[in-house]
C-alpha cells in the first residue's frame, strides 16, 4: 500500500471499493510495528480503533459517515481520550487512565475519525527535542540519529513515517510547527482561543493550543475546521463562528508580506535555510505578491519573556501534581512534607523541575515585579507591534528553527542552546496569531528544511489559502 498524503486518496479508493477502513487500519499498525525503533507511539489504541474501524465503514456503506471517515489520526500524549491512559510522557502519570475526553477528541470521534493511538512527546510538553520524554527519544524518520523536534516530536514523525495519516500536538512556543519543520511536514498553530484546550494536560495555560500536524494543507484545513469553535468546557474559546476553510483553500489572492529582517540576518540561522527561504521570498515577488523586509527591534526579548510567562505557569499549573490526589505517589514517606518533596521529585523529570523552579522564583516576593511582570509588559509590547504590522501586511515570513534537525544528545544537556532554538517560534505564541510550518525542500544531505507565516487573529482561512498556493 502506497503512503497516502490527503485524506480525499483515501476516501475516493474507498468509496471505489479498493480500500477498506479495517485493511488501511492495518496496514498503519504494521507500518508502527516495522518502524517501532523511531518510537514515536507511547501506546496504540489495538481494540478501540479495531471497533472504531469496523463500525465507520458500515456507516460509509450507508452513506451517513462523518466528515473524517478514513482519517486514522494519532493524538500527542497529553490530550485525555475517556478509558485510555494519559501520561504527558511522565512517571507522574504513569498508568493514569483518563475519566473523560477532551473537546477535541470528542469532535474528532463525532465525524468518525479514527484514534490509533498516544504519541510520544516531550514530557509535560516542555521541550524542544523529544528527548525529554519518561519513554526516551523520539527519532527522526529521515536519520534516526537526529532529533525530531519537540515537544510533538511523536506526531510530527508518526506523520513523516507513514504511521498515521495526520496526529493532534499541542503548541505552547513552537511545539507543532518545530517538529513539522524538522520531519518535512505542515504544522499548524491556530490562533489562541480558536480550539478548546478542555482535557488538554496543561503547561502554560495562556499559550497552550492544540494544532494539526499533516502531510496536506487540506486536512490542516479540515482538522481545523472540525476542531474550532466554541466549548461551554473553555470560557478562553473564542465565540466567532467557524469558517468553512477546506471551501476557502482555493482563494488565491495576491498577498502583502512583512519579512522580518532580523530573523533572516540573525547570525544563527543556518546558511542553507537562509538560502532556501531567499529563494522562496524571489519566487512570492515573481508570482505577484508584494514582499518587504521590516524591522522587529523586540527580537531579543523574545525568549527571555516567552521563558520566564511560561515557567510560572507552569510552575501554578504542576502544583497539582502532589502525590496526593493523583499521579505518583512515595509510598514511604514519614510526614506529608516528605510525601509532597519525594512524590515530585521522583515523578518529574530533570526539565519539568528546572522550569517548575524558574516558575516559583519568578513568581516568589521580591522577584515577582522584577521579571513577571516586566515580562508581561514585554508581551503587550509584542502584541501592539505584531498588531501595527498587521495593518499594512497580510503575513509575515520567517524561518521556523534556526538549524536543521541536530543530533540527539547533543543540546539536551545546555538548557539555553535548548532555549534559544525556540528563538522564531515563540514570537506568534507571545502574540496568539496563528503560525503554520511549511515544508521547503531538503538541505545538502537529505534533511528538511522549513519556512514560517503568520497571520492576522482568526485569519486561519487566508493563511491555509496561501499555503496551498505556496506549496503547489
Amino acid at each position: 500500500m502506497k503512503k497516502y498524503s490527503a485524506l480525499k486518496e483515501i476516501q475516493a479508493l474507498i468509496s471505489q471499493k479498493q480500500l477498506t477502513l479495517p485493511d488501511l487500519l492495518a496496514y498503519y499498525i504494521k507500518q508502527i510495528k516495522d518502524k517501532e525503533h523511531l518510537n514515536a507511539f507511547n501506546e496504540v489504541f489495538f481494540y478501540s480503533a479495531e471497533v472504531q474501524a469496523k463500525a465507520i465503514q458500515q456507516k460509509i456503506e450507508e452513506g451517513t459517515a462523518g466528515k473524517l471517515a478514513g482519517m486514522v489520526i494519532g493524538i500527542k500524549d497529553n490530550i485525555c481520550y475517556e478509558g485510555h491512559i494519559v501520561t504527558a510522557s511522565s512517571k507522574m502519570l504513569e498508568g493514569f487512565v483518563s475519566p473523560y475526553s477532551s473537546t477535541v477528541v470528542e469532535r474528532l470521534l463525532q465525524e468518525d475519525a479514527i484514534i490509533i493511538g498516544r504519541l510520544n512527546c516531550d514530557e509535560f510538553a516542555m521541550g524542544g527535542s523529544n528527548e525529554t520524554s519518561y519513554y526516551g527519544a523520539v527519532k527522526n524518520a529521515a536519520n534516526p540519529d537526529l532529533v525530531p523536534g519537540g515537544s510533538s516530536g511523536g506526531s510530527a514523525v508518526a506523520v513523516q513515517a507513514d504511521m498515521c495519516l495526520a496526529a493532534l500536538g499541542t503548541d505552547t512556543g513552537g511545539s507543532v510547527r518545530q517538529p513539522a519543520a524538522f520531519c518535512g511536514q505542515i504544522g499548524l498553530k491556530p490562533t489562541y482561543g480558536r480550539i478548546s484546550r478542555y482535557g488538554v494536560i496543561a503547561f502554560a495555560s495562556s499559550f497552550d493550543q492544540v494544532g494539526p500536524i499533516t502531510s496536506s494543507v487540506e486536512d490542516a484545513a479540515l482538522l481545523l475546521q472540525v476542531l474550532a469553535g466554541a466549548d461551554e468546557h473553555d470560557s478562553t474559546v473564542s465565540p466567532l463562528a467557524v469558517p468553512d476553510y477546506p471551501a476557502r483553500l482555493g482563494e488565491h489572492k495576491k498577498q502583502k508580506i512583512a519579512v522580518l529582517k532580523e530573523t533572516i540576518e540573525n547570525d544563527a540561522l543556518d546558511p542553507e535555510i537562509k538560502s532556501a527561504i531567499l529563494a522562496s521570498i524571489e519566487k512570492l515577488k515573481s508570482d505577484g505578491h508584494t514582499v518587504e523586509y521590516v524591522s522587529f527591534d523586540l527580537l531579543d526579548y523574545l525568549v527571555p519573556a516567552y521563558y520566564i510567562l511560561t515557567t510560572a505557569e507552569a510552575s501554578s499549573n504542576l502544583s497539582r501534581y502532589d502525590g496526593v490526589h493523583y499521579g505518583h505517589r512515595n509510598t514511604e514517606a514519614k510526614s506529608l512534607n516528605e510525601l509532597y518533596k519525594l512524590s515530585r521529585a521522583e515523578g518529574f523529570g530533570e526539565e519539568v523541575k528546572r522550569r517548575i523552579l524558574l516558575g516559583t522564583f519568578v513568581l516568589s516576593a521580591g522577584y515577582y515585579d522584577a521579571y513577571y511582570q516586566k515580562a508581561q509588559q514585554v508581551r503587550r509590547l509584542i502584541r501592539e507591534k505584531m498588531d501595527a504590522l498587521f495593518q499594512d501586511y497580510d503575513l509575515i515570513l520567517s524561518p521556523v528553527a534556526p538549524t536543521a534537525a541536530f543530533k540527539i544528545g547533543d543540546n539536551v544537556q545546555d538548557a539555553l542552546v535548548m532555549y534559544m532554538a525556540d528563538i522564531f517560534t515563540v514570537l506568534p505564541s507571545l502574540s496568539g496569531n496563528p503560525a503554520i510550518a511549511l515544508p521547503l525542500g531538503n538541505n545538502e544531505v537529505g534533511l528538511p528544511l522549513s519556512i514560517q507565516f503568520t497571520a492576522k487573529h482568526f485569519e486561519e482561512d487566508k493563511l491555509l489559502a496561501f499555503s496551498q498556493a505556496f506549496l503547489s
